[in-house]
């Protein structure tokens, strides 16, 4: 994250330099009857000869602050000194300029055929008439997206890197051109000039309320934080706490049927979140809809860290916490094994927890292990392995000492930059901008609800399983002493990857099934990390691919499997039903709080709330 910070930076940098350049620019168009007058018609010659001057200002500005930028990183993110120029063949450099010509050519080719804004029409961004109701702003939005394209094509056309260094540049230059959006910044975004027109400058009030309170906070705001309250309006399942622990507490819901499957099914969240984004509301809670089918459920609320948890490992989580909640519900219902679930860096965790069951003869108390975009192979980890590397490492330490604890809001941010045009420049154009109030919306609600981590577990996360892969070599890792080893797990696996996930790239989840012994089955579903799982049946969105033969490779999977509309929920299902169909009533402690640990508190409890 310093060399984040120092990419920041730059951007910042960039910014300020390209509005002094248009300001100059603007100054000289204004002398010769520039880009202000004849707004609706079609530019003068004066105009575009100043227009293309500012396209490449931009363009060469943007290479020397990329040549400043790499010269004052960290010594080990800076790039090779290879013993030819960057673009050693001289073919290549003439495809770019080429290219860059021809791009140029064709806007060109669009303001005399009176189309200018077409190619930036693809943007959302650029989407709203108003980008093409003046030739002026089309023009500098189509600009725009072509410099960005000749600059991405750049980076890739650059020699001597090394792949990661490639892609720590390209994210940088991307996250740089987002910065750099004339969406962003009042003067060059007209929904946001005729927005000041028609509030007389109200929305800019508003906007800078919005940016203090942030500030304030510490944390970008996405939703309306008085829209929702926990257990009124989200993660408001019935149900009771019925175990608790310094590191989490257990709750079970309220049945709604008579009978339910036999098996209970044990659901491990990521602690990184909240774990009511299976909860949200009535209408797209999985928690919800599998009570509905009939299942016993059990949800692992953890505890967001503070600091009586700054020893705690990734030990604690595997056999203090899964291990721990998967003994006390099968002694609770009294059956010999559970289904779980696990989230994201849960599904990790359930990865481990199984090895070490396998490794300690415990492996028959679990039925079943569903990985909802999970990874153990770190080798593809997409975009967040950009993230990892010593600097960061050092970043953390330094941002944890004297707590022991790593505020959330870091990783929020985190999260947040992988997506930095969807997450952040939307909502400064929106939020401060356009003066916009803040939407009710649930997911975004709970994406701005933080945790705090252990600074010990999250360094050894990034660290041994990020950077140095080592979950997937045999016996590398150890769990309270126990080494573990993947290839012995045997329980039947159900592996759900998004097609669009940023955060576990299907490509990587798809490693689960190179490194699990026992049957499997691969799902993969349509949009991302989050979406892509909390899609109820009702919702009728997206689709899903199967395949019911066991394909050696991702590709070959894509090849052979075959689409279904809607939600992969009710093929899951199937899926359970089939280990274990035998049903049993609802009675003893099948109702929550009637067996031998009574109710502690109603769902969902107050770790969910701590901060």
């Amino acid at each position: 994250m310093v060399a984040t910070a120092t990419y920041t930076e730059s951007a910042r940098r960039l910014q300020a330099g390209s509005l002094k350049k248009l300001r100059l620019g603007a100054d000289m168009a204004d002398k010769d009857g520039g880009p202000g007058e004849g707004q609706g018609t079609m530019p003068t010659l004066a105009e575009l000869q100043h227009w293309t001057g500012v396209i490449g200002q931009a363009q060469q500005m943007m290479m020397e602050q990329m040549a400043e930028t790499m010269a004052t990183l960290p010594e080990e993110m800076r790039l090779p000194q290879p013993p030819s120029p960057l673009f050693a063949d001289p073919a290549k450099l003439a495809d770019q300029q080429s290219e860059l010509i021809k791009a140029g050519l064709g806007l060109f080719g669009q303001m005399l055929e009176g189309n200018p804004g077409a190619q930036a029409a693809r943007d959302r961004r650029f989407k709203a008439d108003q980008w093409r109701a003046s030739p002026i702003f089309a023009v500098i939005a189509d600009a725009y997206v072509m410099l960005c394209d000749a600059w991405l094509k750049g980076v890739d056309a650059i020699e001597g890197l090394e792949p990661r260094q490639r892609e720590q540049l390209r994210f940088a230059v991307k996250s740089a051109a987002d910065a750099l959006s004339p969406s962003n910044f009042p003067l060059t975004n007209p929904l946001v000039l005729e927005r000041i027109i028609e509030t007389r400058g109200e929305n800019l009030l508003r906007g800078i309320e919005h940016m203090m309170a942030d500030m304030g906070r510490g944390q970008l705001t996405h939703s309306n934080p008085e829209a929702f309250e926990v257990g009124r309006n989200i993660a408001a399942t019935p149900g009771k706490v019925v175990h608790e622990t310094p590191l989490y507490q257990l709750i079970q819901y309220d049945p709604v049927g008579e009978s339910v499957l036999r098996t209970p099914l044990l659901i491990f969240p990521p602690w990184i979140n909240r774990f009511y984004i299976l909860d949200l509301n009535p209408k797209n809670s999985f928690i919800r809809w599998a009570v509905e089918q009939g299942l016993t459920v059990f949800v692992v609320s953890w505890k967001s860290a503070d600091e009586t948890m700054v020893d705690v490992t990734m030990d604690d989580y595997v056999v203090r916490g899964q291990v721990d909640a998967i003994d006390v519900v099968r002694d609770l219902l009294g059956v010999e094994k559970v289904h779980t679930i696990g989230y994201c860096v849960a599904g990790t965790a359930l990865a481990m927890t199984l090895a070490y069951l396998a490794a300690t003869g415990k492996a028959g108390s679990v039925a079943s292990a569903t990985f909802f975009t999970a990874q153990v192979d770190f080798s593809e980890a997409g975009d967040l392995k950009l993230f990892v590397d010593d600097e960061q490492l050092a970043l953390i330490d330094s941002l944890t000492q004297g707590s022991g604890v790593l505020d959330g809001r870091y990783m929020a941010a985190t999260f947040n930059l992988l997506r930095g045009r969807d997450l952040i420049w939307h909502y400064v154009v929106q939020n401060y901008l356009l003066g916009e109030d803040y939407p009710a919306f649930d997911l975004l609600h709970w994406n701005g609800d933080t945790t705090n981590l252990p600074a010990k577990w999250h360094r050894a996360y990034l660290q041994d399983l990020y950077r140095d892969n080592r979950l997937v070599q045999p016996g590398s890792v150890s769990v309270d002493g126990v080494p573990i080893d993947l290839r012995r797990i045997a329980t039947p696996a159900y592996i759900q990857a998004g097609r669009e996930d940023h955060i576990a790239p299907m490509r990587s989840v798809w490693k689960l099934m190179d490194h699990l012994s026992g049957p499997k089955r691969f799902v993969l579903a349509g949009s991302g990390h989050i979406a892509g799982v909390v899609n109820p049946p009702a919702a009728r969105k997206y689709q899903y691919w199967t395949c019911n033969e066991i394909a050696p490779s991702l590709d070959a999977f894509e090849q052979a499997a075959k689409e279904t509309p809607g939600s992969w929920w009710p093929d899951w299902q199937d899926w359970i039903r089939t280990l274990d169909p035998v049903e049993v009533p609802v009675e003893g402690a099948r109702l929550p709080g009637q067996g031998a640990r009574p109710a502690i508190e109603d769902a969902p409890g107050r770790y969910v709330r701590t901060r």
